[in-house]
C-alpha cells in the first residue's frame, strides 16, 4: 500500500459531550479548515440522508469544514472526483457498502484516498477501509454483493469494541465471536477499538489514539491489551 494515506477512523461518533465530540480536535489537525468535505450517508437507516447530513455539518461547525452530502450530486462519481476530503458515517455497513458499490464507488473511493484524499469516518466508516466487513457488529439487513471493501488498512477493525458480558446472558461474547473470526482467517488481525478511540493514519504513521486500551486479536485464543500509540506496521503496510 502506499505512504500518502490520512485517514481518521472512529470508534463511535456519540458521546456524551455531543454527536462526533470525540473527532473535533483530530479532524482540526488534518488541515482542512475552509474545505469541503464529502459526506457519504449511505449507512444511515434511521434517519434520512438529509437529517444526517445536517447533524454532521453542525456537529462540525467548530472545524470550519463545510459538510456536504454526496447524494445531492446528480453524479456521484464526478462529486467524488471532484472532493478536497471524504467523510463516511456510521450506521449499517451492510448498507453502506451495498450503496457504495451499486454507485461504482468502491474503485475510485479506494485508489483517491489511496493516492493521499483525507477520509474519515466512524463506526460503519471506518470499516468500510479494511480488507472487508466481515467484522462488523451489525446485521445483514441487505445483501451487499460481496463482503470486500476498500483494502486501505492491513487488518480489520472491530468498532464499538468492549470484552463486557451480561450476567446471565448465554450469547456469545464479543471475544468469542472475534475469536471464531481468527480461526476462519488466521492470517487477518483484528484492531478491537473501544468507543472514543481511532486509529490515525498519516503517511507512514500508524496510531490509536484516544484514552482506553485497545485490543490485538492475531490468532485464535490470542489477544493482547495495548496503550494507545504506534500500531507498528511497517511502511510498506500501511
Amino acid at each position: 500500500m502506499t505512504a500518502s494515506k490520512n485517514l481518521l477512523l472512529l470508534s463511535n461518533a456519540g458521546s456524551a459531550r455531543g454527536y462526533l465530540a470525540d473527532a473535533i480536535e483530530p479532524i482540526g489537525s488534518m488541515g482542512m479548515a475552509g474545505k469541503t468535505a464529502l459526506f457519504i450517508p449511505y449507512a444511515g437507516i434511521s434517519r434520512t440522508w438529509d437529517a444526517y447530513e445536517a447533524l454532521v455539518r453542525e456537529s462540525l461547525r467548530d472545524t470550519e469544514v463545510d459538510v456536504v452530502s454526496i447524494h445531492r450530486s446528480k453524479d456521484a462519481r464526478l462529486a467524488l472526483e471532484q472532493a478536497d476530503m471524504v467523510m463516511v458515517g456510521g450506521g449499517n455497513t451492510f448498507n453502506l457498502l451495498l450503496e457504495c458499490r451499486t454507485r461504482g464507488l468502491l474503485v475510485p473511493l479506494s485508489n483517491r484516498v489511496a493516492g493521499g484524499l483525507p477520509y474519515v469516518g466512524w463506526s460503519a466508516g471506518s470499516l468500510l477501509c479494511c480488507p472487508t466487513i466481515r467484522t462488523t457488529n451489525d446485521m445483514p439487513i441487505v445483501d451487499p454483493q460481496g463482503l470486500d471493501a476498500l483494502g486501505l488498512l492491513p487488518f480489520q477493525l472491530n468498532c464499538h469494541y468492549t470484552a463486557r458480558t451480561v450476567p446471565g446472558h448465554m450469547g456469545e461474547s464479543r471475544n468469542q465471536r472475534l475469536d471464531e473470526f481468527m480461526r476462519k482467517n488466521p492470517a487477518m488481525p483484528v484492531l478491537g477499538l473501544p468507543e472514543g478511540n481511532w486509529v490515525r493514519v498519516h503517511g507512514t504513521d500508524c496510531v490509536m489514539g484516544g484514552k482506553h486500551v485497545g485490543y490485538w486479536f492475531r490468532a485464535p485464543g490470542d489477544v493482547e491489551e495495548i496503550s494507545p500509540g504506534p500500531l507498528f506496521y511497517s511502511p510498506a503496510d500501511i
